[in-house]
């Protein structure tokens, strides 16, 4: 290959650790110690209880009977906190630890928990079920190369009966998890995961040559061999299915032109199956792939920080199996310098500034945090969004204070993040009047089938500059409006009871009636943007642990960028 143009790998470096497994004990020792039951919340719907129930029969029938129990929800809680969980599970001194369930979104955490417990010496095995099983693999084989994982064949509509015969069926191993040793337990622990077997060469590059036959000449002629490292990309699972862009060293360096932030500089911590942390080198080879101009650089290095605020929870937002992509929002002057837009079909094809930013978020999840669909992320039907989900406010269009001018002032320029479905269409062709209009929209703001029917939280509305006009002429401001939606976008309490997901509700909520989809007036953003006509749009949440968070575009020093120039690396 040529070295003056190698071609980068965008799944970086893999630490790949191989974790020292607890010292396992004999039965005698699980007879005369205590047993930590670590229930991550999810044990508490369906019938999933029995897991725990027919465990603890099955260890009385052999004489151990010294249970102590834990519930406490892995959401919302990174890498850090949840270590300092399993440290204060471990204060018990329990002789080994039975963990559940790993079924969903919280898979990934509860596996984290899992590891740190065999890292304080207390031999653990970690209960799954599909579809989380498959995704608590690839974390293990990241984090811990090792780890005893029990998959279980249950699901939500499994009878009592169900669960306690696979528990039976899976009794053996679960005893030997936490008695074996030597060969038997390496073979217990053993993970079978594929993606990434041979994992990235330390270098950082990718040696294509291995692979696809060429000729070393003509490799860097434009077009030449691009379906081929195409092809390549994807057979790795280092590709969101659309043509890439080869990442090669000197494409990366000109992505930096406008990024004066240290390559090395770490904007997410140990996010996603691998663990990694992402830097503004993973988020500038993804750039490059997703087609991505220098320019666009500072505005991607602001949505990875906002992203990384703590209230975003973005250790599970990354793998959940909700079909929300990441919605990137910006407003403020640097949007238009760039050529973001909030015109007409600004969420559809067309702008290629949209459509390639956003690309490279998801690029990074899926490169980096190896977050990828049917392997390492639960995403049951998944949607367009996670492709790419990035527009503008438009200022031409504003009928009222833009995000940035709410948040600071007219010169800064903001980008807000949103775990997200696809917006959904609010048609309104006849109403005469703003009063009408907003009864319309007020109604599109949820669903009994949405996360906001059982988890109150943010939302956007995106109204076309046709309605934002109707609104405006009757009187309403943005204040005005959110305080409309928020007391009369509800559910009543008998239907969203017993149906959809559990919920998570604030503690004054539990005896509300009818049951509000927001917490706040506040939850509500609003932009004007698009064409004209009478199609608007409502952006509802995921939600789960998960807010909007608004970050501003600022320069290394912290101070607001006034415009993109101010980047450039002299």
């Amino acid at each position: 290959m040529n070295s003056l143009h190698p071609i980068i790998d965008p799944r970086g470096y893999q630490e790949r650790p191989l974790l020292k497994l607890a010292p396992r004990v004999s039965l005698q020792e699980l007879q005369a110690g205590k047993i930590l039951f670590y229930n991550n919340t999810k044990l508490g719907f369906c019938n999933y209880g029995e897991v725990f129930v027919r465990i603890k029969e099955r260890f009385q029938e052999m004489g151990i009977t010294n249970f102590v129990d834990y519930c406490e929800t892995v959401r919302g809680k990174d890498t850090q906190q949840l270590e300092e969980y399993a440290a204060m599970l471990a204060k018990e001194k329990p002789t080994a630890a039975i963990v559940a369930l790993g079924d969903m979104g919280t898979s990934p955490a509860t596996c984290i928990v899992t590891i740190a417990l065999e890292k304080l010496g207390i031999p653990s095995v970690y209960i799954t079920a599909p579809p989380g099983g498959e995704l608590v693999e690839g974390v293990a084989f990241y984090r811990a190369g090792r780890l005893c994982l029990c998959k279980i064949d249950i699901y939500q509509a499994s009878t009592k009966e169900e669960v306690r015969e696979q528990i039976d069926l899976k009794w053996d191993y679960i005893i030997d998890s936490l008695t074996a040793t030597g060969e038997k337990l390496a073979e217990l622990a053993r993970i079978d995961f594929q993606l990434d077997a041979v994992p990235p060469a330390e270098n950082g590059f990718l040696d294509i040559t291995n692979k696809i036959q060429i000729s070393e000449d003509k490799l860097y002629e434009p077009g030449c061999y691009l379906e081929e490292i195409n092809d390549y990309f994807h057979e790795l699972h280092i590709s969101d299915g659309l043509p890439i862009i080869p990442p090669t060293q000197v494409r990366y360096e000109k992505m930096l032109e406008y990024c004066p932030f240290a390559p090395d500089m770490i904007l997410w911590r140990e996010i996603g199956p691998t663990g990694k942390n992402v830097t503004v080198k993973d988020v500038a080879i993804a750039a490059v792939m997703a087609g991505c101009k220098p320019q666009v650089m500072p505005v991607l290095i602001a949505a990875f920080k906002a992203m990384a605020n703590e209230k975003y929870n973005l250790l599970q937002s990354v793998t959940t199996s909700h079909p929300g992509g990441n919605l990137i929002l910006v407003s403020g002057p640097i949007a238009q310098e760039i050529g973001l837009s909030g015109k007409a079909g600004c969420m559809g094809p067309g702008y290629p500034v949209n459509a390639t930013l956003g690309r490279a978020v998801n690029l990074v999840i899926m490169n980096v945090c190896r977050s990828v669909p049917g392997i390492c992320d639960l995403d049951c039907l998944a949607s367009q969004a996670e492709f790419t989900y990035c527009f503008a406010e438009e200022p031409s269009l504003a009928q009222w204070e833009m995000i940035n001018e709410e948040r600071f002032d007219a010169e800064t320029t903001t980008v807000y993040v949103l775990k997200a479905e696809p917006q959904h269409d609010i048609i309104d062709f006849l109403s005469l009047n703003g009063h009408d209009l907003l009864d319309t929209i007020t109604a599109c703001c949820t669903t009994l089938g949405s996360n906001n029917a059982y988890i109150p939280g943010p939302l956007v509305l995106a109204l076309t500059p046709d309605h934002g006009m109707m609104l405006k002429k009757a009187g309403y401001t943005k204040d005005t409006i959110r305080e409309h939606i928020h007391l009369r976008a509800v559910h009543d309490v008998p239907m969203v009871r017993n149906r959809g997901l559990v919920p998570v509700r604030p503690p004054e909520f539990e005896n509300k009636h009818p049951m509000p989809v927001t917490r706040t007036p506040k939850d509500i953003e609003i932009v004007v943007v698009g064409g004209r006509g009478g199609h608007s749009g409502v952006i509802l949440p995921w939600a789960l642990h998960s807010e909007g968070i608004v970050e501003p575009v600022t320069l290394p020093n912290g101070k607001p960028a006034r415009s993109i120039e101010e980047f450039r690396r002299k």
